[in-house]
């Protein structure tokens, strides 16, 4: 089908992969060709059901528990982080670990252990259940208390207003935290902001590229899970930014024709932890439909990559076997082994 003349699509940059998806997604494929399968991943390693479905049929193996990885094996924890006990987990089921954990979620970690030490009360800005938030709450347990918006603020309460510091959960709308940020500002006066902002690169610049396409956009399509929190934002951004119309959807299958009714320019982007194959299936899907002016919207330039988990230098297998060895193949072990 040729162009359909005044149709055209707004492409948003950045998009897709962040560097911390791109680790987490590496390493998981490192570990299967270093260690062979199976290698267990904690939770989904990112929060998209393409990635996991693929890494699934590599001989990954995907556990909500750590106790239900077998003891002797490997299990990664995922790019959402985890909790200290989590660590204790594998470490009494004598597993060996590697920790996938986006750097950037690493640091909000720190923060949280460093303003606990200090003796702060931490309002921390998140959505309740979310893994990424139960993995930085479990780093100080009796010092964080969860903040999920504006609406939570009238509840808060702080032994000593003078030593009160908020953190964030990192893939949140910007205008969201912000707007929570005041009404706690509004109650506690003297709230300290972390070092630097905790929201990351990434979601920032993803939502800003949607802000600068949602004034033009009929509508806007969101490639990412359901389960993914900066996807949801980006859906929130857009129809905030003036989209008409603004669809989250895991595939180009998942796009219901009548949302093209009326409409003349589509906004695409997608989601941190969405690979770019994805994207291309919903670009050749609207081309079908006479949609095939694609035109760049870029907001920002990223050049930031990670390095990968440490471990995935040392033998693994070696280290499994040795902890399953310290206690003739049953019971806890001291300490962890990886």
């Amino acid at each position: 089908m040729t162009s359909s003349p005044g149709r055209r699509v707004l492409l948003a940059a950045p998009r897709g992969y962040c560097a911390g998806v791109d680790r987490a997604v590496i390493a998981v494929e490192k570990a299967l060709e270093q260690y062979g399968a199976p290698v267990y991943v904690r939770h989904e390693i990112v929060h998209n059901k393409y990635v996991v479905q693929t890494l699934e049929k590599k001989g990954a193996i995907f556990v909500e528990q750590t106790e239900e990885v077998p003891p002797g094996n490997i299990v990664m924890f995922s790019a959402h982080g985890v909790a200290p006990v989590v660590h204790e987990e594998a470490a009494r089921g004598r597993l060996a670990t590697i920790d996938a954990t986006c750097p950037l979620v690493t640091k909000v970690h720190k923060e949280a252990v460093r303003f606990a030490d200090e003796d702060y009360d931490i309002l921390l800005i998140g959505h309740e259940g979310h893994e990424e938030v139960i993995g930085t709450s479990g780093e100080a347990p009796d010092h964080i208390q969860l903040v999920d918006g504006p609406e939570d603020v009238a509840k808060v309460e702080v032994r000593d207003e003078s030593k009160v510091v908020w953190l964030s959960q990192t893939t949140l709308s910007v205008d969201e935290t912000m707007e929570t940020v005041d009404a706690l500002k509004a109650k506690f006066p003297q709230l300290i902001s972390p070092p630097s902002d905790d929201i990351c690169y990434a979601t920032q610049n993803r939502q800003l590229a949607v802000k600068q396409m949602g004034a033009e956009a009929d509508l806007v399509i969101v490639v990412g899970s359901r389960n993914s929190s900066n996807s949801k934002r980006l859906v929130e951004v857009a129809k905030l930014a003036g989209a008409r119309a603004a669809h989250l959807v895991d595939f180009a299958g998942e796009i219901d024709e009548a949302w093209l009714e009326g409409v003349s320019t589509v906004g695409v982007t997608s989601g941190a932890s969405v690979p770019e194959v994805l994207v291309e299936e919903v670009l050749a899907w609207l081309a079908e439909r006479g949609y095939e002016d694609v035109e760049l919207v870029k907001a920002a330039e990223e050049s930031i990559t990670f390095s990968l988990p440490k471990e995935l230098r040392r033998d693994l297998r070696a280290e499994a076997a040795a902890l399953v060895a310290q206690r003739g193949g049953s019971g806890p072990v001291e300490s962890a082994g990886a």
